[in-house]
C-alpha cells in the first residue's frame, strides 16, 4: 500500500530552516508592501523618475531587491536573537505586543 501522507520539503522539517523561512517571508511581505507605498505616495516625484526612464524594470527591480535584503535579513535576524528569550520576559521590555514568528529550535543529536 502506497504512502498516502503527503510529505513537505526535507529542508522544512529543520526547525531552524523552517524559523528562518517564515521570518524571511515576513520581510518580503514589508519590503513589497513599502515600495508599493513609495511607488504610490510618490515623494520626490521617485515614481516619475522611474517610469521616465527607457527601462523602469530595473530600477524597481534594484529597489525591491534592496528592501528585500534589508528587511528580510532584519526579520531573520531579530528571530534568531529572540531565541534565548523567555515568554515573560517581553513584559518587562516595554513591548507592545507585536511578535515574530518565533519558534523552538531543539538540539538533534547528530547521526553518521
Amino acid at each position: 500500500m502506497p504512502n498516502t501522507k503527503p510529505t513537505s520539503p526535507r529542508l522544512f522539517r529543520i526547525p531552524l530552516f523552517r524559523l528562518l523561512a517564515i521570518n524571511l517571508a515576513i520581510g518580503a511581505c514589508a519590503a513589497v508592501l513599502l515600495v508599493g507605498g513609495l511607488l504610490w505616495l510618490n515623494p520626490g516625484h521617485l515614481r516619475e523618475l522611474i517610469f521616465a526612464d527607457r527601462t523602469p524594470g530595473i530600477a524597481l527591480v534594484l529597489l525591491l531587491a534592496s528592501f528585500l535584503i534589508t528587511f528580510g535579513s532584519a526579520a531573520m535576524g531579530s528571530a534568531i536573537m529572540a531565541q534565548g528569550r523567555k515568554e515573560n520576559d517581553g513584559e518587562h521590555s516595554g513591548g507592545n505586543g507585536s511578535r515574530l514568528a518565533v519558534q523552538e529550535v531543539t538540539q538533534r543529536p547528530r547521526t553518521r
